[in-house]
């Protein structure tokens, strides 16, 4: 791993910058994405009100006690950690929020919900709340890109893990700590920032969780620290810091200049994908791949007898999260399952010409046509693949009469140089507010979200949490 000067750590970097960082100083266009990634965000919570985990969760929270932090769709209810954990869960459940391609991680999930809930509790500006969420995604996507994929080999969700450490660099900013103390929030963070992929054995929930984990750790951390709590120095590069306790011996293959390369310079919100698809990023190329095969040949359920066999091309270090092991990736029994599963995906998106939160609904799930052609899915190493970069992916389909057909995604949709507008996103929105809300009531969330800076932070919480009385009750 690359060092850098010793005597002045990441964590002094981070804080220095997250704490004189002007909102003025960062490009229109980028805050004006930066609001659209909120956007992408806020309607995706939305549309996760309608799926068990969110009742679920809210009803675990509810009972570890209540306070007025607002819950995006569901009111002021719930102390303010609490609070964030849940819009963590909202935001993240579905797996359909946005990713930073290099760092592989969702940092959206985290950020908003700490962000969100502080500026709310002490009155703040918007313009403070989009500046300390800008801070979050600059710190937690460049920490992220220094392991270079080393987390997620290792068996650790960067998305909860590592944005702990964004998390808590912003809610310094927004307590208003000091330099000093802002570096041992991030300290502190390191005892609690966790994150484990064993839920891909099994299909659980608990990925759902990570990210508001992340933003309630970063919130107590930062809180700690406020009132002199001190944490190690070296929270990223120390001997037990994040890199090495984290990473084994994966540790050589990292690179500590990418954390903070362009810091302050080179906006990381612009390397930020949307995600057009409800599944794990690592699927996406080859979904769209086979979306692309449908619609030039016109295969379909009736036509399955068609296909000996497809071949999905995906980049080696994908394999461990979304095509091993094999046999349960062809026969998915959750939705979870469901969307980290490139056979149940490849197939999905074969007969049916697209992928969408209805494939992901226990009808879908055992769609018998579906499930024969993923027994026939299997997957090979892209031996042209730019990932982390991007997240290519080709299909292979060989048919009964000897010939074969293929298409290759070599720039994943959304990603920085195929980007989604924000027109798009603003589509998006829309179609996933509207599962749980009206579109009278998503408009007013809408120019809310997007005109966040120019009002209190307040007015914001105020529309997210009271969607409910303009809202049809979740199905």
């Amino acid at each position: 791993m690359t060092s850098l000067d010793p005597a002045v750590t990441l964590s002094d970097q981070y804080a220095r910058f997250g704490l004189s960082l002007q909102l003025r100083d960062v490009p229109r266009t980028l805050r004006t994405r930066a609001k659209h990634l909120i956007l992408d965000a806020v309607g995706i919570a939305l549309a996760s009100r309608s799926y068990p985990y969110a009742g679920v969760s809210l009803a675990a929270f509810s009972e570890l006690g209540s306070g007025t932090s607002p819950v995006i769709g569901y009111g002021r209810r719930l102390a303010l950690r609490d609070a964030a954990m849940m819009n963590g869960i909202l935001i993240h459940g579905l797996d359909f929020d946005d990713t930073h391609s290099r760092g592989v991680i969702h940092s959206t999930t985290s950020a908003l919900p700490a962000v969100f809930a502080l500026a709310d509790r002490d009155d703040l500006s918007g313009a403070e709340l989009l500046s300390a969420y800008i801070v979050a995604m600059e710190v937690s996507t460049r920490v992220a890109s220094a392991a270079k994929g080393g987390f997620h080999q290792a068996g650790f969700h960067p998305t909860g893990m590592v944005g702990a450490f964004g998390c808590a660099v912003a809610a310094a900013r927004l307590l208003h700590l000091d330099e000093a103390r802002a570096a041992h929030a991030q300290g502190v963070v390191l005892s609690m920032a966790a994150g484990s992929l064993e839920f891909l054995e099994d299909g659980a929930w608990t990925k759902r969780a990570h990210p508001g984990f992340a933003a309630a750790a970063g919130i107590t951390a930062a809180t700690l620290a406020k009132h002199g709590f001190t944490g190690p120095r070296s929270a990223y590069e120390g001997r037990f810091g994040l890199y090495a306790s984290h990473l084994g011996k994966r540790l050589d293959a990292a690179d500590q200049q990418l954390a903070t390369e362009g810091l302050g310079s080179a906006w990381q919100i612009d390397e930020v994908a949307i995600k057009p698809l409800p599944a794990c990023h690592f699927t996406h190329a080859v979904a769209d791949a086979a979306i692309a095969l449908y619609q030039e040949h016109g295969f379909s359920a009736q036509n399955l007898d068609s296909i000996d066999r497809v071949i999905a091309r995906v980049p080696r270090g994908t394999v461990e999260v979304v095509c091993e092991p094999l046999e349960p990736k062809r026969k998915p029994v959750t939705s979870y399952d469901a969307q980290f599963s490139v056979p149940y995906i490849v197939a999905t998106a074969l007969l049916k010409g697209r992928f969408t939160l209805d494939d992901l609904e226990p009808a879908a799930l055992a769609d018998p046509a579906v499930l024969a052609l993923a027994t026939r899915v299997d997957y090979e190493i892209d031996p042209d693949s730019t990932f982390p970069r991007h997240y290519t992916g080709e299909v292979i389909v060989e048919r009964s009469d000897g010939s074969r057909v293929a298409h290759r995604e070599a720039i994943n949709r959304g990603c920085a140089e195929r980007p989604v507008s924000n027109d798009d996103i603003a589509s998006k929105f829309y179609a996933n507010a509207q599962r749980t809300v009206s579109r009278s009531a998503a408009e007013q969330i809408a120019q809310a979200v997007l005109q966040l800076d120019e009002r209190p932070a307040r007015a914001l919480a105020d529309t997210l949490a009271g969607t409910t009385e303009s809202s049809r009750t979740p199905s």
